[in-house]
């Protein structure tokens, strides 16, 4: 008889190998608490205070695994998964992979460009031409639902060079600062999907183990996005000025007050800012009366 082998109780979490969402994804991991120990040249890295192992993989790979349950979560770019998902609806077998929390991190877009002094009409224009692409069922999408009928040159890579080789006359690719198109003298002209990072789970119910541990890392995820802007501020004021330096703390809801010991007229005040605090900000607080400004950044915060 074949022994039964028991579920392996460690997650795994599928992230890309290199790339734009490395760093970020490995950022975020971080500040949910995770210690992670890895080799230089290791594919997978082991969570030494939480039973969380990360395999690192081509970013095209990460809804494969998860979709068919050799990894629990992934993180990987909304342009990765929605191609994923229309390639697989094509080959009669929807997506089965769940996305569980839209990220704040991997923003970018897939959008049309064309050479620099090539006139451009609207999308119409690109009618029976060649776009080069590693987005072919993105890009087949978004032209039918425009009845524009176009040839779609299917790339792996260099797809920003493809106009100049003559292979295509226009590109839909990735942009995140626009100074790729620049340096090949394309320019951007029409957006195709919005894109940042996203977090998906396998479709297999977990072990009630595993299971509470994504719920803790979601909270953690939820901890980590709320701050990203957020400041802590701490300054005395007038008791008279109240009023309106509540007003102009940025995306704050109920500082907290408190009495400042042989000033009765004043009073500290601490809050919690949702948004950035820009100079301009402690500049016009200043204006209103407020003294001994201090803002610190926020690491963490659970509601």
């Amino acid at each position: 008889m074949v022994p039964v082998m028991p579920d392996d109780p460690r997650l795994k979490l599928a992230v890309q190998k290199s790339g734009r969402l490395t760093e970020p994804s490995l950022d975020l991991l971080s500040r949910c608490g995770l210690k992670l120990s890895r080799g230089k040249d290791q594919l997978m890295g082991f969570g030494e205070n939480m039973p969380l192992d990360v395999l690192f993989v081509r970013d095209d790979d990460i809804p494969d695994l998860v979709q068919e349950d050799v990894c629990d979560l992934g993180l990987v770019g909304l342009n990765v998964l929605e191609e994923k998902r229309l390639e697989l609806a094509a080959r009669g077998h929807p997506a089965r992979f769940q996305c569980v929390r839209v990220l704040d991190f991997g923003r970018c877009r897939l959008s049309l460009a064309v050479p620099e002094g090539v006139a451009f009409g609207g999308l119409s224009s690109l009618a029976g031409k060649r776009i080069a692409t590693t987005y072919p069922y993105l890009l087949g999408r978004y032209l039918r639902e425009r009845d524009v009928s176009a040839e779609i040159v299917v790339l792996s890579g260099a797809v920003e060079i493809a106009p100049r080789l003559g292979r295509a006359d226009a590109i839909c690719d990735l942009v995140s600062t626009g100074s790729t198109l620049q340096a090949n003298h394309l320019r951007e002209v029409e957006t195709v999907l919005e894109s940042h990072a996203a977090l998906i789970r396998t479709p297999v119910a977990l072990p009630p183990g595993k299971d509470e541990w994504v719920q803790r890392l979601l909270k953690r995820i939820e901890g980590v996005q709320q701050v990203r802007e957020s400041k802590y501020i701490l300054l005395h004021a007038p008791r008279a000025a109240l009023a309106q330096i509540r007003r102009l703390l940025p995306g704050c809801e109920a500082p907290t007050i408190i009495p400042l010991e042989g000033h009765p007229d004043k009073v500290a005040v601490h809050a919690v800012c949702r948004e950035n605090v820009f100079w301009e900000t402690l500049e016009d607080l200043k204006k209103a009366g407020a003294s001994a400004l201090l803002v610190l950044p926020v690491e963490k915060m659970l509601d």
